[in-house]
């Protein structure tokens, strides 16, 4: 089939999908389910093929360094988590590389804390390397760092790392392959009469409840239907619809655009508005940069704001925070993330753009990307 072409898939520019341990994980030998991994990479190769750029949040490195560390059949401890982790991440990364090379598609580790995706500058650099790598045509394959984090920076589950994933890479679209084919009224397994949900338009208190309890039976995962609730929360305000779907079919995502059984919880607002909302509305501001006229021009035009038409920097502020910028009036024309500190902030201010790493030694581009910028706040 030509997958990518109709439905929620072929619908989504970006997707990011997560893959938990119960599918990726062979429950019986503890190793990696490479035939449920070669037909998902296909499918994922399809819609790459139709134009798709695609992310995997995956699972699987604990489960998989259980087994080599012969650590499996009994409850261990925190440093032992860790110490598993550690021994599975080359086996996972290998399953993933080793699915996708037969389709000519490379892929990249990125490992995540949740200070990550809650720390701004770590968040910004986070998204420039998720976004250099699908410029290369390159899959990010995310993973939680499991093998340095503690309870305190943890995100306890991947439904909500993929949510993150989502919002930082501006995904149209996260897929949380489930052992569940979406969201019913009830739970289907202890209740006959429960209803399928096809689609949700907003998450309200009786749809919250709906979601009760976790996939004991897997063995390996972590999660329920509440936790990929709370992530389409999450996605949901960033601009990205959700969609939960039966992951243990042989071909999970080719299913989808066949219209098989899911739950669509749709986006409040497209991934790029829901962002600038959130830079004007929900941050708050740590300094000022004043700019000429030609750059609060070039600002009102969707452009970045560059150096050379900074005339006076406030702070102290972080690379990364949001900052007001206003004309020489005073008038306050837009709301950023700012991509230098306020100590080089001041060096640099009024340089052309070639000239900045000879000043600093290093360069982040603009002062501003226009993407990190709410016009008219």
């Amino acid at each position: 089939m030509n997958l990518g072409v109709g439905g929620p898939l072929g619908r989504a520019r970006r997707i990011v999908f997560k893959v938990g341990s119960a599918l990726l994980v062979d429950a019986a030998t503890g190793a990696a389910n490479r035939p449920w991994l070669e037909a998902f990479c296909a499918d994922a190769a399809a819609l790459r093929a139709a134009g798709k750029q695609v992310v995997v949040v995956s699972s699987g490195a604990g489960a998989l360094g259980r087994r080599r560390l012969g650590l499996s059949g009994r409850k261990i401890t925190l440093p032992e988590k860790q110490a598993a982790a550690a021994a599975g991440q080359s086996l996972l990364m290998r399953a993933w590389e080793e699915a996708f090379e037969p389709h000519g598609v490379g892929v990249a580790q990125i490992l995540m804390t949740r200070d990550d995706t809650e720390t701004r500058r770590r968040w910004l650099n986070a998204r420039a390397t998720v976004e250099t790598l699908l410029s290369l045509s390159v899959v990010p394959v995310v993973n939680e760092n499991d093998t340095v984090a503690t309870e305190e920076i943890r995100y306890g589950d991947n439904d909500r790392l993929a949510a993150r994933v989502a919002q930082l890479a501006g995904a149209d679209l996260l897929v949380l392959l489930s052992d569940i084919d979406g969201l019913y009224t009830a739970d289907p397994r202890r209740d006959p009469t429960a209803t399928h949900i096809a689609r949700v338009t907003e998450i309200t208190p009786e749809i919250a409840g709906m979601a009760e309890g976790a996939n004991a039976s897997a063995g390996v995962g972590t999660g329920g239907m509440a936790t990929k609730i709370a992530a389409a929360r999450i996605a949901r305000a960033a601009g990205c619809a959700t969609l939960i779907t039966l992951g243990s079919r042989p071909r999970p995502l080719a299913a989808i655009e066949e219209g098989a059984p899911a739950t669509l919880i749709e986006a409040g607002a497209s991934p790029a508005a829901a962002y600038k909302a959130w830079i004007a509305g929900s941050l708050a501001p740590q300094g000022w940069l004043t700019v000429d006229a030609g750059a609060a021009a070039a600002l009102a035009k969707g452009k970045s704001l560059l150096s050379a038409g900074v005339r006076a920097v406030e702070g102290p502020f972080d690379k990364g925070d949001a900052v007001r910028v206003r004309d020489e009036t005073g008038h306050e024309v837009a709301r950023g993330l700012v991509r230098y500190d306020s100590a080089d902030a001041h060096k640099i201010a009024g340089l052309r753009s070639d000239a900045i790493e000879a000043e600093l030694g290093f360069t982040e581009g603009p002062m501003i990307h226009a993407d990190d910028l709410a016009v008219g706040s």
